[in-house]
């Protein structure tokens, strides 16, 4: 059977290293914001050329801390509105009705399963603050675009890179193209931690310095609150974790694009819709998504055939009980790709062998004529 993702055999890689830096922390005696984290926040903003990184508790974190600086700093107040694609997963859209604000919706692209941007200036009123993009799958956004509408429209752009360590838009590392961006680093994405963990970048001072105030109860000397703040602090075990999976993050992305090209070159079942690419920098592969209007009947074929596989996402944001208040509206693209959409498995280490049984089996597969 291949497994969709075996997160034990991709942390094997670093077993001897990830050791080593828990030693290293049990030893030293100091758990929480420590050495370990300062020296991620260090690397992973050299990585993505930003300025300043923020280390979190979580993916969903980043998003809340970012929308409730932003606030601190009286950019946005409650109410306000965010668009944000129709099609992602909720955590994106939480994050905005967490922090008290309206997400307003916006459709995809078809083509690439990301925000259309063509789509977002018709959603923009008076009380319209900030666009979150999503890099979805691991494929970047239309960010020049995005940045466009929101210089013309005095807005802010938060990105959800949850999904897309290490994506490249024209030159400029993800993480580095908006005015906030949050990660999440939940085991399963290209940059994995053993747990929950996440982190902010940006180049606004400002902004960094009220965040890791909110991240830490609202607090910068102990005791002292100058903020109503958070506890969501990256871990040093955590950090630790991540700096040694970092040096090792380009590489899996080019393992990850390989297999992501096998597959697009050699998949060639006429009931079976692939994934595109706007250029080779640009996606990093954190998931492979292919369409097909059999789908349940597909995916019992290839578990049948010793394939697992997920679907990323069955039920859309405006579709789950916890927004029922939208659950009468119809955003027509983002139901399509919820219904068709099956992610085959993707990794670093999948072999040769496994990739070609993936190719072979789908192109045995026989649709419903």
């Amino acid at each position: 059977m291949i497994p969709f993702l075996d997160l034990k055999k991709i942390n094997d890689q670093y077993h001897e290293e990830i050791i080593e830096s828990m030693e290293k922390i049990l030893n030293s005696g100091w758990y929480i914001l420590g050495e370990q984290v300062k020296a991620f926040e260090k690397e992973f903003s050299d990585y993505c050329g930003s300025k300043h990184c923020i280390g979190v508790a979580n993916g969903l974190d980043a998003l809340i801390l970012i929308l409730q600086g932003y606030k601190e700093l009286g950019l946005i107040d409650d109410m306000d509105e965010i668009i944000v694609p129709a099609n992602t997963y909720i955590a994106t859209i939480l994050a905005i009705s967490k922090s008290n604000l309206k997400p307003i919706l916006v459709e995809p692209d078809l083509s690439t399963y990301n925000i259309d941007s063509t789509k977002i200036a018709e959603k923009i009123t008076s009380k319209t603050k900030a666009i979150i993009p999503v890099h979805l799958y691991g494929q970047c956004a239309a960010m020049d675009e995005i940045k466009e509408i929101a210089t013309k429209y005095n807005l802010l752009v938060i990105d959800d890179c949850a999904q897309a360590h290490g994506a490249i838009y024209k030159r400029e590392k993800v993480g580095n193209l908006a005015d906030a961006s949050g990660f999440s680093f939940y085991p399963g994405k290209n940059l994995g931690a053993l747990g929950d963990a996440g982190a902010i970048t940006t180049n606004d001072d400002q902004l960094a310095e009220i965040l890791k105030t909110i991240r830490n109860y609202g607090s910068e000397i102990k005791y002292k609150n100058m903020f109503k703040g958070v506890n969501s602090r990256l871990d040093e075990m955590q950090a630790a974790v991540l700096r040694v999976k970092l040096k090792g993050l380009d590489e899996d992305n080019r393992k990850r694009r390989k297999l992501a090209d096998a597959y697009l070159k050699n998949i060639s079942n006429r009931h079976i819709i692939l994934p595109n690419k706007s250029d080779e920098e640009s996606h990093v592969w954190h998931l492979f998504v292919i369409r097909t209007k059999e789908r349940d009947r597909f995916k019992k074929y290839l578990q049948t055939n010793g394939i697992n596989t997920m679907v990323h996402y069955p039920i859309p944001p405006h579709k789950q009980e916890a927004y029922r208040e939208w659950n009468k509206l119809s955003y027509s693209i983002t139901e399509q790709i919820h219904d068709e959409v099956l992610s085959l498995p993707i990794s670093p280490i999948i072999s040769e062998d496994d990739c070609w049984k993936v190719v072979k089996t789908i192109n045995r597969y026989r649709g419903i004529e």
